[in-house]
């Protein structure tokens, strides 16, 4: 049945904006003036009056782990209690108190930052932890994912000691010769190896939670790194619980998985399996070999080319050796695969463009679409490799709401005034996408929006960082769309509202055009549509 909305406020991807569309069976058939719209109504037409909202392609968040928030939801919720240690550590009480754990479960929760702690300066230690429990493993993992704490009664399951090794790519914290029940990077997989396992039913709760939560904030697309939230799970069973959902009807959201693996005989088992990019559906597709490269900038595990400035001890942490991650590039490019690789710090970003410039080089492809998640800390040397590399850039403006107020504090000024330069990359002819790292980030793509219009945190109370890095309202709202989409070779397919591309779309109570940019963030969704079918509103 076609489906027209008129009267609307309709940005299909180009300049000036329409006022109507049309859908039918799941794609776009018309873009235009209500008039031309309304004349394309037939007997069984649905015709729906948009009461003059804001309509723009549905939001694609170009890297996500979506099953990992499907579970971070299912968990303590740290990020709203992170204002100081004492709040944090009632919130796992409370948490606790509501869902007692039985059965040898962990405690968990998610989302603290010490940096808005005040009532200390540090890091949250096992003695802390202890406060909310001595009988019970609790953990609780920072926002950025690259660190986490536990305490003693954790330490004790895991076998953890003061003679236990330091693993490579990670850290397991010390503090007077014990451990004082941190860990970062690669150290955080024996915590994680250890805590019982979902299965297939389980995992399929966390995706159906975290695609509604997703379509609230007009989500239709996810690029998402799921297959090590659960090292212990096997990739067939992500796989499995994805495409379950998808032939019930109940997948809300597109995934493009971005296939996360550690070493080259698992990513040699899942190609041969017959799994590379571009395979699977409209709604659930494999995407790029994902790999992390380094940690993050906050917890100081980002790897830099030079010793932090507000911690000369530590230059941050590198997750592979240039040889590993090099064997992986070389051999996912030989065989037609995307590459997407984590890299926060520019010695991180050293080794990534080097590897990637070597597979290049080995076995040349036209449009590979390789791309740096995250790409912040970086050299102008590193910018005009990425440009003759054409490589991609999975960027994340609503990370300029915290780093904005650490970057020249961690990384001193001559780097900072050449980091998050996206709009630079832009201007050179980059393909930038946009997204949210959620959970690191809640998935508030009009939160995202703003802070790659304004470059200041949301609450605005310190001055716009290298303003001149600013995105327009319409680059920002490509970021999500247009660009997205190019990330996954899909800008025939989505990003526009345009005949033939699918119909996902979201309805805005206001048009960010004509809204302040500090005020960007309160615009509220109305609704999201996926093939023409409300998902949300």
């Amino acid at each position: 049945m076609r489906t027209i909305y008129h009267n609307g406020v309709v940005y299909t991807g180009t300049l000036p904006l329409a006022e109507a569309f049309a859908a039918e069976d799941g794609v776009f058939t018309f873009a235009g003036s209500n008039a031309d719209a309304l004349a394309l109504a037939e007997a069984d037409s649905q015709v729906i009056d948009l009461e003059g909202r804001f309509v723009c392609s549905g939001f694609n968040d170009s890297h996500m782990h979506l099953l990992n928030y499907g579970s971070a939801l299912r968990t303590a919720p740290l990020h709203a209690h992170t204002e100081s240690l004492a709040d944090l550590l009632e919130c796992l009480r409370a948490f606790e108190a509501e869902h007692p754990r039985s059965g040898g479960a962990w405690l968990m929760g998610r989302g603290w930052n010490q940096d808005y702690f005040s009532d200390t300066d540090q890091m949250p230690s096992r003695w802390d932890l202890d406060k909310v429990s001595t009988d019970i493993p609790v953990c609780a993992v920072r926002a950025c994912g690259h660190c986490l704490v536990v305490n003693s009664k954790a330490l004790e399951v895991l076998g953890v000691t003061a003679d236990s090794p330091q693993p490579e790519g990670g850290r397991i914290g010390m503090e007077n010769g014990a451990p004082d029940g941190r860990f970062y990077d690669n150290g955080m997989d024996m915590v994680y190896k250890a805590i019982p396992i979902p299965d297939k039913e389980a995992l399929k709760d966390m995706i159906r939670a975290a695609c509604k939560a997703l379509n609230a904030y007009g989500v239709t697309s996810s690029q998402t790194d799921d297959y090590c939230v659960f090292r212990s799970v096997p990739w067939q069973t992500v796989n499995a619980a994805y495409q379950e959902l998808e032939a019930s009807g109940e997948l809300t959201v597109r995934v493009y998985e971005q296939s996360n693996f550690t070493d080259l005989p698992s990513l040699k088992e899942f190609v041969e399996a017959g799994c590379n990019t571009g395979v699977g559906t409209d709604l659930f597709k494999i995407g790029p070999l994902k790999m992390l490269g380094d940690g993050a900038l906050g917890p100081r595990t980002a790897y830099l080319s030079r010793p932090y400035a507000d911690d000369p001890s530590t230059c941050g942490i590198p997750v592979f050796s240039q040889k590993v991650m090099d064997e992986m590039v070389s051999y996912a490019n030989a065989h037609g695969m995307q590459v997407a690789i984590h890299a926060i710090g520019d010695g991180c970003l050293d080794s990534v463009l080097s590897a990637c410039e070597k597979a290049l080089a080995e076995h040349p492809r036209k449009d590979h679409r390789h791309g740096v998640v995250h790409c912040q800390i970086m050299r102008p040397d590193q910018l005009e490799k990425i440009v003759e590399l054409d490589m991609h850039i999975y960027a994340q403006t609503i990370f300029l709401d915290y780093d904005s107020r650490i970057v020249e504090v961690r990384v001193g000024k001559e780097l900072a005034d050449t980091s998050y330069v996206w709009k630079s990359l832009m201007k050179r002819g980059v393909s930038v996408s946009n997204g949210t790292d959620c959970p690191v980030e809640l998935p508030d793509v009009m939160a995202c929006i703003q802070c790659a219009v304004t470059r200041t945190p949301l609450r605005g109370d310190i001055p716009p960082y290298l303003p001149e890095e600013a995105f327009t309202v319409q680059e920002a709202l490509d970021s999500y769309t247009i660009r997205s989409a190019e990330s996954s070779f899909e800008e025939a397919r989505k990003g526009r509202i345009q005949p033939g591309m699918l119909a996902d779309f979201v309805v805005l109570e206001k048009n960010p055009f004509e809204t302040a940019p500090e005020q960007l963030k309160d615009i509220a969704i109305c609704a999201t549509y996926l093939g023409g079918k409300k998902v949300f509103g």
